[in-house]
Parts: C-alpha cells; sequence; structure tokens
C-alpha cells in the first residue's frame, strides 16, 4: 500500500496549478494525478443509477409493509363483510374491500417503518467525499508533510491521508464512497 495525500479543488484550472506548484516542490509527473469526483449519489454503482442499494432510513420498510398488508386485509375484509351485511353488496366488494385495505395496509405500514430525520434533530456530518476535482500526490513518510502544504497554499480543501494502490501515476483503488481521513492541522468546515 502507498502513502497518499490529497486535496479538493473547486475547478480543473485551480488543480492543475496545485500540481505545477507540487512539480515546483520536487515531486515528478508519475507521483502526481488528478481526477474528477461526482457529488454523493451520482457513482452509478447500480445500472438504474445512485451510490447504495437501499437507503438506511427504509432499511426496514419491507417488514413494516408485511405486517400493513395483514393488518390491511383484516381490516378490509371485516369492512367488506360488514358492507355485505348492511347493504346485501354482491360478495366481490368484501373482496375488493380486502384487497383495498391489503394494498392501503402495506403502504401505510412501510412509511410508519422508515426512519425519519427529525427537523429539530440538531445535524451530526457523517464524514462524506465532496464532488471537486482531487490532487492526489503519491508520498513518502519524508515528503507528505510537503505535499500537504504544498496543497493546503494552493487553495486546496479537505486535504486528507490514504493508504491506497498507487500503479502507473493513479490512485488506482479510489473509492468515491469511502470517506476522507483528514490531515488533521488542514481540517476545514466544507464547501
Amino acid at each position: 500500500m502507498s502513502l497518499i495525500i490529497a486535496g479538493r479543488f473547486q475547478t480543473f484550472p485551480a488543480a492543475e496549478a496545485a500540481a505545477q506548484k507540487l512539480f515546483a516542490q520536487g515531486f515528478v509527473e508519475e507521483d502526481v494525478t488528478l481526477f474528477f469526483v461526482n457529488p454523493s449519489g451520482q457513482h452509478a454503482r447500480f445500472p438504474v443509477g445512485g451510490d447504495v442499494s437501499t437507503d438506511a432510513g427504509a432499511s426496514a420498510s419491507p417488514k413494516g409493509a408485511g405486517k400493513g398488508v395483514t393488518i390491511g386485509a383484516v381490516v378490509g375484509a371485516v369492512a367488506g363483510a360488514a358492507i355485505f351485511a348492511i347493504f346485501h353488496a354482491p360478495l366481490i366488494v368484501s373482496a375488493i374491500a380486502a384487497g383495498v385495505g391489503a394494498y392501503v395496509g402495506s403502504l401505510v405500514g412501510a412509511m410508519s417503518h422508515t426512519k425519519k430525520k427529525p427537523h429539530n434533530a440538531a445535524h451530526v456530518e457523517e464524514p462524506t467525499r465532496h464532488a471537486g476535482v482531487l490532487v492526489a500526490v503519491h508520498v513518502s513518510p519524508e515528503t507528505q508533510e510537503r505535499a500537504t502544504t504544498t496543497l493546503r497554499e494552493a487553495g486546496g480543501m479537505d486535504i486528507e491521508r490514504a493508504s491506497g494502490r498507487w500503479k502507473q501515476g493513479k490512485w488506482s483503488d479510489f473509492d468515491p464512497l469511502q470517506p476522507p481521513h483528514p490531515v488533521k492541522e488542514f481540517a476545514q468546515t466544507r464547501v
């Protein structure tokens, strides 16, 4: 595994200027790469799009839908039987009422098991990787501070330290879904 220092920039020209400053500091082209990181949710990990298969807040929804179908079908059947008894409606009305009850019950059950973030809850920012142009530098323990300082002075945001595979001048195992590990002395509020 290789030691990597990276910084995020808003534009390609800003990232290219940072790369030139790294070259002026003695880093070689084989050890510097830049690439664009898409916004969260836009990494197309699935054929229909998105980054994750299920939203964390919706993980219990199938269980709630199952409960809702059962309860809704029973309530619908009881309502249908009541309509049949009171109004002497055809038996098909009971079946339709049970079906509608099951459908509505599944919706209500699924929604009741979907976790919502309260509006008044304190906002806790999860460490996510923001979109932008990432300048990554393959460093050694002796050159990591120089790379970190150069990226910061060039306007880099979210300066991070990573351990990864560096092959043919690129960070080959970069995963945009992995949260960055900020270099503490260069951590800042995200833009």
